[in-house]
């Protein structure tokens, strides 16, 4: 049986392997899907010599960017991005050859451009990991220009949370969360932004889709922004994942 995972650490918000489990179950595919909870990234080699019929992996928080060096070729786009969020697996007199992509891309892209106006010129990127940089390469795609917001800034373009007044809120139209932030189970954290700054013109996407609607997505409703979690990226990126370990 073709076996699929997920590796990440934890995983008791994903929901992944219900997404494939009914996949395969809905399309009658021979296949499972399995969670791989790794507390360190130093485990990874040990579960490939564990599971020596994986065919492929998708990869979450924290491991998007430490899992590079473990890889023996990187898709162009993955490479541009520096983050990893499928691995393809192909076996040779039982050596693993790994193949890195990113499908979050397709996933952030396909689910954003449709909610876009004219308005949304400049987006906020809240967080600076893995998640963050398929973020930006989607808005380069698009034309959007955008920041990074962390809590030490290490470049021109990334700004501080205590740094985030009302002119950028007001100047910064699309509010983007790539950060655990209010995540389950601490769903009543929130990113510390201006919240009373946020308008109507206001596009705020949060990438966390358990729970449904985050305490980010609350505030920003309350100021009558559109706000969007990321399930349907999360089902786009899926399917992405899927075509790329089905490809030749």
């Amino acid at each position: 049986m073709r076996t699929f995972g997920l590796i990440g650490y934890p995983l008791s918000h994903s929901f992944s392997q219900g997404y494939f489990t009914e996949k395969f179950k809905k399309e009658k595919i021979d296949a499972r899907y399995l969670n791989f909870p790794i507390a360190s990234i130093s485990e990874f080699k040990g579960l490939l010599e564990q599971h020596p019929y994986l065919a492929g992996l998708n990869v979450t928080i924290p491991y998007k960017e430490q899992v590079i060096p473990f890889l023996d070729e990187l898709d162009e786009e993955a490479g541009l991005i520096g983050a990893v969020n499928v691995i393809k697996i192909s076996w040779n007199n039982n050596k693993p050859f790994l193949k890195g992509f990113n499908s979050d891309v397709t996933g952030f892209f396909n689910s954003l451009t449709p909610l876009i106006k004219p308005e949304h010129t400049k987006a906020l990127i809240l967080g600076t990991g893995g998640a963050s940089k398929a973020v930006s390469h989607a808005l380069l795609k698009a034309g959007i220009l955008y920041r990074f917001v962390s809590r030490t800034p290490k470049a021109p373009s990334h700004v501080s949370y205590d740094s985030l007044t009302p002119e950028i809120i007001s100047e910064y139209k699309i509010i983007i969360n790539t950060s655990p932030i209010g995540m389950h189970p601490n769903t009543e954290e929130a990113p510390d932004i201006p919240y009373e700054s946020i308008t109507e013109n206001h596009l705020v996407y949060d990438l966390i889709y358990n729970p449904e609607t985050t305490l980010f997505m609350e505030k920003a409703a309350e100021k009558g922004a559109t706000i969007k979690n990321g399930l349907e990226m999360l089902h786009l990126q899926a399917e992405e994942a899927w075509r790329i370990w089905n490809m030749d």
